[in-house]
């Protein structure tokens, strides 16, 4: 999963103020660094260092609209690895958020022109027209008092030394505010003045949010991301640019990371956010030089080539010094694993091959695992020949107000797991009795007969049910085995979004039979259901492969295969 991208149904560039972004590349330079002063656009002749394709877009993604113009989103993430130059983006549209046209005016007729000091634009038919912001208020959070934060530093530097400081009245832009010409500022901030404010916020940028891991960060995001809920005229909105963060933190970051993950699931109505992260590929042999410079190439996109990938392959992977997982999340922007996690990120989206399709008449095994309300119920297949994993159903509480009494539907996860029998080759089937007796009791007289494995296991008159609370070292020994299958990629699975999220929630729990898995804590919201589910339908698996009614049953005729259906 090199980019992940969660936007709205309706995105579209073509709604966009393209006006924007060419006023941005007119006036904007590179801020402090290597290639400060270098304007983006040659307006004058001479050097210039262009805004290359990939955050050209990501400017295009902020400023698209539907068809009645209003903004698609008031919450934006940008999520890059260390030395992206992601807070020189957030200070150039820092900008345009303080002088230029950023606020829809309407749709062209074409042949419109705004102009706006030597800047002149003519918009084509149907192109969404912009207009400066009325008193304009522009904060750019930091984490300590001591930072202005570096999109600030950006913004000043602009309007100190860019095209854009031509006219500027003296004293405009200082060290702690920017008073801006006909009203408005932009001012960097840090917690405590943030709280202090009354919020007049027409733009907010929230640098590295990955390190709002702080009661007070946190309440920061918080109280800045309610202000910007004030001003309906001026259609605020926040732009988030961050490195990735460390699970289990609890930062800000991570529960973006949750809110995008719920969007794309449609586990929520709403769609006013925008995520956009780009990592490196997780298999990455670390000991050969050229697929890390290709890891490396795919994380930074464009702006690779004008970095030094062996230095940061030399200096950051290879130095014993450092620490690897560090140097995943800085670098190569993974998600690097919590101290007690199961298993990795990298080490499980390596497993992840969404393009296997498993036929209706291919041997499956399936593992259920359920609950009444807070709890997700889950249903999991597992293919006999290769033990490739994929997600049949799984039944969530959704977030926010829909949540509330939620309950699953029973007659619904009855129905799906009855259809999974009528349409597939089902060969062994466990279910967790917890919550779900009747309707276990009500598969077993169905189908029961139809297990193979069933025959031979002699744990149990029952032919599906599977108390957890009675099999704690059957499930304890499955945990180990899947965990070193991971890790060797001898794993595949869906891809599914639902499973990954509930693997990784998973936390190591040792117990007097060896190492299981656990939530967080006992009244943790993060949900491992699909995790033990996948578990359990390896398990299930290789039980089936062991057991002597298997091996008699591969003898006997073959079924004539039917049509593939795909899953998950």
């Amino acid at each position: 999963m090199p980019r992940e991208r969660v936007l709205h149904p309706d995105h579209t560039r073509d709604n966009s103020l393209h006006v924007t972004l060419a006023w941005i590349e007119w006036f904007a330079v590179h801020g402090p660094g290597d290639v400060q002063g270098i304007p983006l656009h040659p307006r004058h002749g001479g050097e210039c260092l262009p805004l290359d394709d990939e955050f050209a877009g990501l400017i295009l993604d902020c400023y698209t609209h539907d068809e009645t113009g209003r903004r698609l989103y008031d919450t934006v993430v940008v999520s890059r690895a260390k030395g992206r130059a992601k807070s020189e983006l957030a200070g150039f549209v820092g900008l345009a958020e303080a002088m230029g046209p950023c606020r829809f005016a309407g749709w062209a007729e074409g042949g419109e022109v705004y102009e706006w000091r030597d800047f002149r634009y003519e918009y084509e038919p149907g192109e969404a027209m912009g207009r400066p912001i009325t008193y304009p208020f522009i904060r750019c959070l930091a984490t300590e008092e001591s930072q202005s934060g570096n999109t600030y530093d950006n913004i000043n530097f602009n309007l100190e030394h860019g095209p854009l400081s031509e006219d500027l009245p003296s004293g405009t832009a200082g060290i702690t505010r920017v008073f801006l010409p006909g009203g408005g500022e932009v001012r960097p901030s840090t917690a405590s003045a943030a709280s202090r404010d009354g919020g007049k916020e027409s733009f907010a940028v929230f640098d590295e949010p990955h390190l709002y891991n702080l009661p007070e960060l946190r309440q920061m995001y918080r109280t800045v991301d309610r202000n910007l809920r004030k001003r309906k005229a001026a259609a605020p909105w926040a732009l988030l640019t961050s490195t990735m963060y460390q699970p289990g933190e609890e930062s800000t970051l991570e529960k973006l990371h949750e809110r995008a993950k719920a969007i794309a699931e449609g586990k929520t109505r709403e769609r006013r956010l925008a995520w956009d992260h780009r990592e490196a590929p997780a298999d990455v042999d670390m000991a050969d030089l050229g697929a890390m410079r290709a890891a490396l190439r795919e994380v930074y996109g464009p702006f690779g080539d004008v970095l030094d990938l062996d230095g940061i392959i030399e200096s950051e992977f290879w130095n014993i010094e450092k620490d690897p997982e560090e140097s995943r999340r800085y670098f190569f922007n993974q998600p690097t694993a919590a101290r007690d996690a199961w298993t990795t990120h990298p080490e499980w989206a390596a497993g992840a091959r969404p393009d296997i399709v498993v036929g209706d008449q291919e041997p499956i095994v399936m593992f259920f695992d359920g609950s009444k309300s807070d709890d997700a119920t889950g249903l999991v297949g597992c293919r006999v020949s290769d033990g490739h994993v994929f997600v049949i159903d799984c039944w969530e509480k959704p977030r926010g107000p829909a949540g509330e009494g939620w309950q699953v539907d029973r007659a619904d996860v009855d129905r799906v797991v009855r259809a999974t029998f009528e349409q597939r080759q089902v060969v062994a089937f466990f279910a967790d009795v917890a919550e779900f007796e009747s309707y276990i009791d009500a598969w077993a007289q169905d189908f029961g007969e139809q297990l193979v494995i069933q025959a031979t296991l002699g744990r149990s008159a029952h032919p599906v049910a599977w108390d957890m609370r009675g099999h704690l070292r059957d499930f304890t020994q499955a945990c180990e085995r899947m965990d070193v299958d991971i890790r060797e990629g001898d794993v595949t699975h869906d891809g599914d979004s639902r499973l990954q999220r509930h693997i990784l929630n998973a936390r190591r729990r040792p117990n007097r039979y060896g190492v299981s898995i656990a939530k967080e804590g006992r009244e943790s919201p993060k949900k491992i259901d699909l995790a033990v589910c996948a578990i359990g339908a390896r398990m299930a698996r290789r039980m089936l492969l062991a057991s002597p009614a298997w091996a008699k049953h591969n003898a006997g005729p073959k079924k004539r295969p039917g049509r593939v259906v795909a899953w998950g």
